[in-house]
């Protein structure tokens, strides 16, 4: 089988047969290291490193089932999917209404400004009025509680390591 550059690759039980896109000098295997000597194998990002790392894994885990971090997230999800909801609501009903009605959007208002001018800068409007409010509302509900979650699970995950970073 040839590779879209142009090497072969065997048929045979290694990782190149069930990938078809796996390059074996790409991922570090039958690489020299310029003494003539097979370069050493690069750790897979998905394996077991050490204990340290699999006990900080779980530290992280543990945190995350935690109630105080649900709590952070329920917070932000309160927030996030009424204003997201909210602001595509008014965001389509702009583009509908300049699409399906353009005389509504071209009556006039004062002088040269119409109604689809207005419309326009109430999308700007409403960008930074939602800005300000997730701002605020991170500040005022979560940021807190997230820093305290962070300082945790920091400790903890000190401790896991030795008390060493």
């Amino acid at each position: 089988m040839q590779s879209s550059n142009g090497r072969a690759h065997s048929a045979g039980d290694g990782p190149e047969s069930s990938d078809p896109w796996y390059d074996p000098l790409a991922s570090g295997w039958g690489e020299l290291d310029g003494t003539g000597v097979p370069a050493q194998m690069v750790p897979s990002a998905h394996g077991e490193r050490d204990g340290a790392a699999v006990r900080a894994r779980d530290v992280y885990a543990e945190v995350q089932r935690s109630a105080a971090f649900q709590e952070v997230r329920s917070r932000y999800r309160r927030f996030v999917v009424p204003g997201v909801a909210a602001f595509l609501a008014w965001y389509v009903g702009y583009v509908v209404t300049a699409t399906v009605a353009p005389a509504v959007m071209a009556r006039p208002v004062a002088g040269a400004v119409n109604v689809g001018m207005l419309a326009g800068l109430g999308q700007f409007l409403s960008t930074f009025l939602l800005t300000w409010a997730y701002a605020r509302h991170a500040r005022l509900r979560r940021d807190r509680a997230a820093l305290e979650l962070r300082w945790d699970t920091q400790e903890l995950t000190r401790g896991v390591q030795g008390g060493d970073l």
